[in-house]
């Protein structure tokens, strides 16, 4: 046991006062002349031992009194596990603030984020112990340490902003632990401000308290302050979702998002913006809903008429909000001419390229001109001598028996960063110059034998969607792949390196397979488009209803010509790759923050591809080189979905991330005072040692009224 004011312990000495006046004012008996009654001496005895006992009892209770008001007085604590004595003894404390976009969040008039720096820097500093050392840490990504003094530490607190790429509390106070475990003062403590989100707190996120449990951090204590609101009101706009990131300039764009609400039933207004040009908004859209909690509203637009190059806008939700940062999602799109695609077929050439053509570019946007793709048809004898100059890839269906100038030619191409299709059919022959070494460069394996399925029951069966040629079945339900059935595809031999299949037969056999040549890419596929449905067809993929096809063409080819891995829109934190035009080479790229501000990057020379890792501004990046003629390109940052999800976390699922070891969770000054005295000199008994004395004076009280009574 400890006590906060230990010389008050020697009040205790008072309890010689009642003593002392109960010996002087004993009242002694008067010796009175009577004749011997025994009868009334008896009763005189029992009288008399009765009187001492009250007496007695009396002087107790007021000794009792005395004593325990002087212990009070001198505050004694009670040791429970986790007290380290005197309060004034210094303390190694961590100040852990999560930054968040979510401590924006504006509640009487202040954020959170102002909140916590408020309730450090006008209170809990002035209550740390003289000679603490004290670190200010948050969940921007970096190291923490000691600062100087109290006063560097006040003016870190205030300096403290939001960031966009917050890390989770979680590993920041493996940080603040691993950073007050050095210190050599004994007491250790560590103060998290936080607005209790689940996000905050992940339950996947690596267990920290197994730091706790090492020597050097046994009684360190853990404070949470919430600083949050339990009932949050708020609109946000979800991520946006593009139906492509480089389009065609006959192509429409569109954007789609979710509008979402916390709180009671509202309306609000999402507009569409196009910058023109920079700071140059323009509206291209506009829409009003009616919000229900927890029921997001989709919010899509559709722009066309795009010029090629590269475009910047935003969605934007219109009216006050307590919380902004989710009000606002960028996003960027480069637009290109229709790529120009090359078919070549044996004879006749038209009806061999008959399906994948109409999948490529249908009749009818062909004939109004918004085909993403112009498709050019011409017979395999053709190849040699025609220029593949201004084709973005080459589809070669069911070829027959190319010779070594075809294979050279396409290899070249390849190399040149360019895409080539390959669809064996009936007219391969596994002896003739499929197996070539100049084919073997572009082939994934040497061709062995027809396998054939008669019974329908075999079928394209991808084993997972990862791969961005099956991005757009991604969580579009069942795919009906069984409907059409594949009879015969060819085998290959050992796969060659880098070779990966990206969709295999339902029995397991490779159908679709990406080999990497030469920085291009080439896509074989081990059964033909082509077949003719009345003779005997190696499969059924293009036939009927076979929006499966269409989809898989489409995808197949966009990744051919680097459509669909281009990215152009990021979250914060995450690197930026933008690739680069061999035809347009520079030494170096201009790149332009949100904010203003400019720095230069090199590119990687061997990817061909710039690199940006500063992203943690959120809005428009823009790339330039070369002047007014030369690249003007660019790519957009958002806030992730997770770093303005305001639902809160409930104290069961804290405890599960804090494990074994004890915390304690504060929201008031009240709270955080009762709670560190408790944890730095243990339970104090004052207010209990108060209640017993009023207890000991109102019985003494009672008893001292009934004793004298008349």
């Amino acid at each position: 046991m400890t006590f906060v004011t230990p010389s008050l312990v020697f009040g205790g000495l008072l309890i010689g006062v009642p003593i002392l006046l109960h010996l002087i004012m004993r009242r002694k008996p008067k010796l009175l002349e009577f004749p011997a009654l025994r009868l009334i001496q008896k009763r005189h005895d029992v009288n008399r031992r009765r009187m001492r006992l009250r007496h007695l009892l009396l002087l107790l209770l007021r000794i009792a009194a005395i004593a325990l008001l002087a212990l009070a007085l001198a505050r004694p604590s009670m040791d429970v596990g986790s007290g380290m004595g005197s309060q004034e003894a210094p303390v190694a404390v961590a100040l852990v603030f999560d930054t968040s976009a979510r401590m924006e969040y504006r509640h009487n008039n202040e954020t959170r984020l102002q909140a916590a720096q408020k309730l450090v820097g006008d209170w809990l500093l002035a209550q740390l112990p003289r000679n603490s050392e004290i670190a200010v840490l948050d969940t921007q990504r970096g190291p923490g340490a000691f600062q100087v003094d109290r006063r560097a530490a006040k003016e870190r607190v205030e300096r403290l902003a939001s960031v966009a790429n917050s890390q989770p509390l979680t590993g920041v106070l493996d940080e603040a632990l691993r950073l007050v475990g050095q210190s050599d003062l004994a007491r250790k403590e560590v103060y998290v401000f936080t607005d209790l989100t689940r996000a905050a707190w992940p339950s996947d996120a690596p267990a920290f308290h197994d730091r706790i449990t090492q020597t050097e951090l046994q009684g360190a204590a853990i404070y949470v302050i919430d600083v949050g609101v339990e009932k949050p009101t708020n609109f946000a706009l979800g991520e946006l979702h593009l139906s492509g990131q480089v389009l065609s300039s006959r192509s429409t764009l569109a954007i789609e998002t979710g509008l979402s609400r916390i709180g009671p039933p509202d309306r609000r207004t999402v507009e569409l913006n196009m910058l023109v040009a920079p700071n140059q908004p323009q509206k291209a859209g506009e829409e009003t809903f009616e919000c229900k909690p927890d029921a997001a509203q989709q919010v899509l637009f559709h722009v066309g008429g795009l010029a090629p190059g590269t475009h910047h806008g935003y969605v934007r939700l219109m009216g006050e909000d307590n919380l902004t940062c989710d009000d606002k999602r960028f996003f960027t799109v480069e637009v290109r001419p229709p790529w120009q695609i090359l078919v070549v077929a044996p004879k006749p050439a038209e009806h061999y390229a008959l399906y994948l053509t109409e999948a490529l570019a249908p009749t009818g946007l062909r004939r109004r001109g918004q085909g993403r793709f112009e498709c050019r048809v011409i017979e395999q004898d053709a190849l040699k001598e025609h220029s593949l100059d201004d084709y973005a890839a080459v589809c070669l269906l069911d070829p027959q028996s190319p010779d070594d100038a075809i294979w050279k030619k396409l290899y070249d191409f390849v190399g040149q960063g360019r895409g080539v299709a390959i669809f064996l059919g009936r007219n391969a022959d596994p002896v003739d110059s499929f197996n070539t070494p100049l084919a073997q460069k572009l082939l994934p394996g040497k061709v062995l034998r027809q396998s054939r399925r008669p019974d329908g029951n075999v079928y394209l069966a991808p084993n997972d969607y990862q791969h961005p040629i099956l991005a757009e079945f991604r969580g579009g339900g069942s795919i009906p792949w069984k409907y059409f059935p594949v009879f015969r595809f060819w085998q290959l031999d050992k796969l060659a390196r880098g070779v990966r299949t990206v969709v295999p037969t339902s029995d397991g056999e490779p159908v679709l397979l990406e080999r990497p040549v030469e920085g291009g890419r080439v896509l074989t596929m081990t059964t033909p488009i082509s077949d003719d449905p009345n003779r005997k067809p190696w499969n059924l993929l293009p036939v009927g209803e076979a929006w499966p096809f269409v989809i898989l063409a489409n995808q197949a080819v966009s990744y051919l010509v680097g459509s669909t891995d281009q990215q152009l829109n990021y979250v914060a934190g995450q690197p930026a790759v933008l690739q680069l035009d061999p035809q347009f080479p520079h030494e170096s790229y201009q790149v332009q923050a949100p904010d203003g501000t400019t720095f230069r990057r090199a590119p990687e020379q061997a990817d061909r591809a710039l690199v940006v890792s500063a992203t943690d501004q959120i809005g428009h990046y823009r790339i330039e080189a070369g002047g007014k003629t030369g690249v003007h390109r660019g790519f957009s940052v958002n806030l992730s979905a997770e770093q303005s999800d305001l639902k809160r976390i409930d104290n069961e699922e804290l405890t599960g991330v804090f494990g074994p070891f004890e915390y304690r969770l504060a929201r008031t000054k009240e709270e955080i005072e009762r709670n560190v005295s408790r944890a730095r000199v243990g339970l104090e008994l004052y207010p209990y040692l108060i209640l017993a004395v009023a207890m000991v004076l109102a019985l003494e009280h009672f008893i001292a009224n009934r004793f004298y009574k008349k």
